[in-house]
């Protein structure tokens, strides 16, 4: 594992958002992360499908790591802002958020977001983000 891959998994561990919705982080690569979250009733709205605000917390994580790949070493990122599109109800046995970067600057990082419904071997499209991420010194 090199320096960025042990820098946001342990940055991830210590999210206590992402303990609390069961997430886990799948992959870490130049430019792009992909977190999991399992379906659970926990996290569900009224009409039993995975709440808004947990997908959009996982993609938005997922967006910041991948930004974070591109940050130099001497910086953590936050969020500016995002838009979030949903494309049909998040209805899946495990959810798979994946952020890439778009464009990386000396600021500013734009990342692009995908939220998949996995179910056995079938996967849909139900978000997709865009995602302005700030470098902050630490």
């Amino acid at each position: 594992m090199n320096d960025i891959q042990e820098r946001i998994t342990a940055s991830f561990a210590a999210q206590g958002l992402m303990a609390t919705l069961g997430a886990h982080l799948v992959s870490v690569a130049d430019g792009e992360v992909q977190i999991e979250l399992p379906f659970s009733e926990r996290l569900s709205q009224q009409h039993g499908y995975v709440h808004a605000g947990a997908i959009t917390s996982v993609v938005d994580s997922a967006c910041g790591y991948a930004a974070l790949t591109k940050a130099p070493p001497e910086c953590e990122v936050v969020t500016a802002e995002f838009k979030i599109n949903f494309l049909r109800p998040a209805i899946g046995e495990q959810f798979l958020a994946i952020g890439k970067v778009q464009n990386s600057g000396k600021l500013l990082t734009v990342c692009t977001g995908e939220v998949r419904a996995i179910s056995g071997t079938t996967h849909k499209v139900i978000a997709i983000m865009q995602a302005t991420i700030v470098n902050v010194r630490s």
